[in-house]
């Protein structure tokens, strides 16, 4: 991540942004279960906020240093901080009742690897689980914002499809400002 994207995410008005306007709009018609599987948690501004909404979270975290310092911003709570792969997850099938991704996806550098992650978390939700999630738009000025960094944002016109193909169902995808979805794992 370059260094102005990691000040604005770390930043407490980023963190503000996230808990205040989009994780309740995503969330306020469903259901998170008692287990919940945060992908790529970065600084963990949306783990803030999610880990008062179930009993227990597992952040996923690609990065080692940024799983490292979660891991102690979190210790003696009901987060458990994992540093990994969420391309190759190790969990178990059918591990979580709900999955979320948090302005992260257009990090993950191709499109190939973001439907290996999307494969990954359905095959570790249980039936009936949920994925949610929101991202940014495609748009020149975040093209530029992530100079020497990743940047290859979800297409909209595209995702209903690519979710469709690896098996979600009920999916429910809005593109305004930003991309936002809600995807189930079929009951069977």
């Amino acid at each position: 991540m370059n260094e102005n994207h990691d000040r604005l995410c770390s930043s407490p008005e980023w963190a503000q942004f996230l808990q205040s306007d989009i994780l309740p709009a995503l969330t306020e018609r469903i259901g998170l279960g008692a287990r919940m599987l945060e992908v790529g948690p970065g600084p963990g501004a949306a783990t803030d906020w999610l880990r008062d909404k179930v009993d227990r979270l597992v952040a996923l975290e690609y990065e080692p240093v940024a799983a490292g310092k979660l891991r102690e911003r979190f210790a003696g709570t009901n987060v458990q901080i994992v540093h990994g792969d969420a391309t190759a997850m190790t969990f178990a099938d059918n591990s979580f009742d709900s999955a979320g991704s948090f302005t992260m996806l257009h990090h993950v550098p191709t499109k190939p690897l973001q439907n290996m992650l999307f494969a990954e978390v359905l095959r570790v939700l249980r039936p009936g689980g949920v994925f949610v999630g929101s991202d940014s738009l495609p748009s020149d000025q975040l093209h530029h914002f992530h100079d020497d960094d990743v940047y290859n944002p979800i297409e909209p016109g595209t995702f209903y499809t690519r979710l469709e193909t690896l098996g979600f169902s009920d999916i429910e995808l809005r593109a305004g400002e930003r991309l936002s979805w809600i995807a189930y794992k079929p009951q069977s």
